[in-house]
């Protein structure tokens, strides 16, 4: 799998070369202000339905010090992104494959070092990261709860942020919170709200709505609600067989719903083709200041 992604991945740009209308994956963080909310499940499954809708996707494990995605897909990883850093490799080296084909980054256990590596270790990750951005149609970023400078960088200079939480107030508190932090820091781009764990489909959505009137009256900002989830046994299930919950009962409640997610999603979404856009790389380098 990985050799093969190498090798479209070269083929893709001696086609291309010369040409300055290279097409560039869409970046999308997947945050959340607290932990225990199901963000990372979250992550796992909005890739997997993505996959079924014939999109090229990339998930990488960037919570900070717990990074489960492996886990999450009942896989024991080889490499992690904190190898690419320390060996200076090939990032497409660091791809592996998960259930029906899904290309996964695997975390590490000092993923801190990500957001504290110097210019010559940024340089090499933006290098790499670029050459992903011309073969895949999304690049999901599993972020850790919470947030710190650097890290915010990363969410900043992504295309979108998806924003995971859940109907009790401390959560809802905390999702307030990261809000805030993404519009004092200058966010600029869409911010989607996902309920998870909802009693019901309308509890839900009376919540999304309360909140997103939250952060329009406060914080002057119009967030977008993505969608509810319910509160279903499937996902106990499913992290304990280690198997995504779309894989283990396409019928399952959370499992439809997800699906709905996704396809409105898609439906609602910009072209994912950004032509000569400033991309995720060139944002980032103006966050970390690289040369």
């Amino acid at each position: 799998m990985v050799s093969l992604i190498h090798d479209q991945a070269a083929s893709l740009r001696k086609q291309i070369n010369g040409n300055s209308k290279i097409k560039k994956a869409k970046t999308i963080a997947i945050i959340s202000g607290k932990g225990g909310v199901g963000k990372s499940n979250f992550a796992v499954n909005f890739s997997l339905e993505l996959l079924n809708h014939k999109h090229k996707v990339l998930i990488i494990d960037l919570d900070v010090g717990m990074g489960n995605i492996d886990i999450l897909l009942g896989l024991q990883s080889k490499k992690n992104i904190i190898d690419f850093l320390n060996n200076q490799s090939s990032i497409f080296d660091m791809i592996e494959s998960g259930p029906n084909g899904l290309a996964y980054i695997a975390g590490g256990t000092s993923l801190s070092s990500l957001f504290s590596i110097d210019q010559q270790k940024m340089n090499h990750f933006l290098t790499e990261y670029d050459k992903l951005q011309e073969h895949f149609d999304y690049i999901i970023f599993d972020m850790g709860a919470g947030v710190s400078e650097a890290s915010m960088f990363f969410i900043l200079a992504s295309d979108e942020s998806i924003l995971i939480t859940t109907s009790e107030p401390t959560s809802i508190t905390d999702a307030y919170a990261m809000t805030k932090q993404l519009i004092s820091h200058g966010n600029r781009h869409p911010i989607h709200v996902v309920l998870n764990r909802c009693e019901s489909d309308k509890q839900g959505k009376q919540t999304a709505n309360h909140f997103q009137n939250i952060v329009l009256q406060f914080l002057e900002t119009k967030v977008k609600i993505m969608g509810v989830l319910p509160d279903d046994k499937t996902v106990i299930q499913a992290v304990m067989h280690q198997k995504p919950y779309l894989l283990l009962s396409k019928k399952a409640p959370v499992s439809v719903a997800m699906s709905k997610i996704v396809s409105n999603y898609l439906t609602n979404s910009n072209e994912i083709n950004q032509l000569n856009s400033s991309s995720f790389v060139h944002r980032l380098k103006k966050f970390f200041k690289v040369r």
